[in-house]
């Protein structure tokens, strides 16, 4: 079997910051756009795919690629867009003064996103060892953010449709 623990922290530094950015952007209030809340995930999507093609490649150096970490690969993938689903429940939406929609992040939001994203480090170690070689798992990580918030981020606007047109805030997630 061939390490690639070289790249194993850098990989947890690059973790560490994109998805501090994210968690940190989900905890401001801000409005919900029509466009701009889909434009962070379909970059993180392109940075996904390239990612997943970069980590195929290192796989494919060394070895065919077998199918355990591609069923591992999906299944990751899938937990992402679960994980979408169920933190796009604990954001907070309402109608602000102008009667733009606005929303903010709870602590359950957040506490979502840290077991998310060591639930894909697991994966992802999962994988890398599967393979046997490569970054296939480690590479992963800008798909399984672009999924992830993309899955919420479609809910939210959902959501925004269904709002009264009332300016009085919403109740807490979970009330």
């Amino acid at each position: 079997m061939h390490s690639a623990n070289n790249g194993g922290e850098a990989a947890l530094v690059i973790t560490v910051i994109v998805v501090g950015l994210v968690v940190r952007q989900q905890l401001r209030t801000r409005p919900v756009r029509r466009i701009g809340s889909l434009i962070v995930p379909a970059l993180l999507g392109v940075l996904g795919a390239l990612g997943i093609s970069f980590g195929i490649a290192t796989v494919l150096k060394y070895h065919a690629l077998t199918t355990l970490p591609v069923i591992l690969l999906v299944v990751s993938l899938a937990v992402a867009a679960g994980f979408g689903v169920a933190r796009a429940r604990t954001v907070r939406m309402w109608r602000g003064p102008q009667g733009e929609v606005l929303r903010k992040g709870t602590a359950a939001t957040t506490g979502l996103w840290l077991v998310s994203v060591g639930v894909h480090i697991g994966l992802s170690l999962w994988i890398d060892h599967a393979a046997g070689a490569g970054l296939l798992g480690t590479a992963s990580l800008y798909a399984y953010l672009a999924i992830g918030l993309g899955t919420q981020n479609l809910l939210l606007r959902g959501r925004t449709a269904r709002l009264p047109r009332s300016t009085t805030p919403a109740p807490q997630a979970g009330e």
